[in-house]
């Protein structure tokens, strides 16, 4: 990760060459995921945005682990500067496996790895640069550190994402930008084409110095172009997207609100910087034209490669827990980095903290409260009003509110109450946007004998919501 941000492209530049089409390699069409088309009748209203199936898949897995690994984790370093020797990256026990295992048992539904960090040494073995596991003498330099995470992920049921860093400190060509887009594009078709079904192709709009001390104008739309042609079924991350945004931060907190719309004029290329930006990409845009969600990502660790001074300085799991309630809770999706030690394992301490975290979970959502039945009403405008009383007084302590988010992300502002048997309505949790979901925890300890949900606003008409509630025992 870095705060290093992009000498990018103006607006203008970049809306005359990519247009309201992005063209991609080979002149391929893409369009940005999610965008809104015209309604059919001349002076219609706009229909809203929609998720593809592509960003359904993503948002519906709520947590991926992300795995930074490479030579920095060699040299005690979080920003290789490309002059490592291959020989350092050498770990002793490297098992996917235990990745993937460990993943899937804390609840993780995707891994994704970093292929290619700053520093430019590429964990497989490709045909564009000798700085890669093939020169490092790992696996008697038949070593494939894609190849086997990709491979022990899906045996465990995972998916796979990629993240390949634009900003290559080593490359020679790194600033010529027409020669070392080239070569970019190239790695990415290495690995879009090698290793099977990929989910998630992950960018950051890195880009500091090159070997040469030059900055890179990287071709955006091409790149992107290239991942659609080659993986038409993955979500591209970065803050302009296309598919999936930056959250802004890497503290682990979503906005509130957070629209799944957006903007896509405000952020245009990865990288660039802001008040309006962060905005934008922290909270989205209510009237939005294009269906871009937001992603969290947050390292379990102060660092995003491992270090091991940092073993006695995880986050807790309270911390953790609170950062889902404040990720998928607040309509996002967490990505947690775990990142692998020097063996090329996770480290005994953060596999401990993540079973933690993953009873933690457990625990707070272990006793589901089942209403009889939700009785909705529609209110004047597009309110709507839904009531269900529970099959025995609870103490409910979460919330789960979900919008049927195929048609849209609609709520703009709801309320939730419940009744003590009283006949009184005690105010539970309120907000703008739910969207996928929005986890609430009440304020106060009461015994529910009945649950109400309150629609207040919506920028289309109201449907009923997925309301679940969680009870102490």
């Amino acid at each position: 990760m870095t705060d290093e941000r992009q000498d990018a492209l103006s607006r203008r530049e970049f809306t005359q060459l990519a247009g309201m089409l992005l063209l991609g390699a080979h002149g391929v069409a893409l369009a940005p995921s999610g965008a809104s088309g015209a309604s059919g009748a001349p002076g219609a209203p706009r229909a809203r945005p929609r998720p593809t199936p592509a960003q359904l898949a993503w948002q519906r897995d709520e947590f991926a682990l992300f795995l930074h690994f490479g030579v920095n984790t060699f040299t005690d370093r979080e920003w290789g500067d490309g002059t490592e020797a291959p020989a350092i990256f050498a770990p002793r026990a490297l098992e996917a496996r235990q990745w993937a295992r460990v993943a899937r048992d804390a609840g993780a539904r995707c891994l994704i790895l970093t292929a290619k960090h700053h520093d430019g040494f590429c964990l497989w073995p490709t045909r564009t640069t000798a700085h890669s596991v093939a020169s490092s003498g790992w696996r008697g330099g038949q070593g494939d550190v894609v190849r086997e995470c990709v491979d022990a992920a899906r045996e465990h049921g995972l998916r796979v994402g990629l993240y390949c860093s634009p900003w290559d400190r080593h490359a020679p060509a790194y600033g010529d930008s027409p020669r070392y887009n080239d070569m970019y594009v190239a790695q990415l078709t290495e690995l879009l084409t090698q290793y099977g079904e990929i989910a998630e192709v992950w960018f950051d709009g890195a880009n500091g110095e090159g070997p040469n001390g030059r900055r890179q104008r990287y071709d955006w739309p091409r790149i992107w172009g290239t991942v659609r042609r080659l993986q038409p079924g993955a979500v591209m991350f970065s803050d302009a997207g296309p598919d999936v945004r930056w959250i802004g931060n890497e503290r682990g907190s979503a906005g509130d609100p957070n629209w799944s719309t957006v903007d896509p004029s405000i952020v245009t290329v990865p990288g660039v910087d802001g008040p309006e930006i962060i905005r934008s990409l922290q909270h989205g845009d209510r009237d939005g034209n294009v269906w871009r969600p937001g992603e969290t990502d947050v390292s379990i660790r102060p660092g995003w490669f491992y270090h091991a001074a940092e073993d006695a300085t995880l986050k807790t799991a309270d911390a953790l827990l609170d950062i889902w309630f404040t990720s998928v809770g607040r309509n996002s999706k967490l990505l947690l980095n775990v990142p692998p030690n020097r063996d090329g394992l996770l480290a005994d301490a953060d596999v401990q903290r993540l079973r933690e975290f993953r009873a933690a979970r457990d625990a707070l959502f272990a006793h589901e409260v089942p209403p009889l039945a939700w009785r909705w009403r529609h209110r004047p405008g597009r309110a709507l009003e839904g009531t269900a009383p529970l099959q025995a007084p609870a103490v409910v302590h979460a919330l789960r509110l979900a919008e049927r988010i195929e048609e849209g992300q609609r709520v703009a502002r709801y309320r939730v109450e419940g009744d003590a048997g009283d006949g009184r309505w005690q105010p539970l949790a309120a907000g703008q946007t739910i969207g996928y979901c929005k986890l609430e925890r009440p304020p106060h300890a009461f015994a529910a004998h009945r649950l109400r949900v309150t629609i207040e606003e919506s920028v289309e008409a109201a449907l009923p919501l997925m309301v679940r509630a969680f009870a102490t025992t």
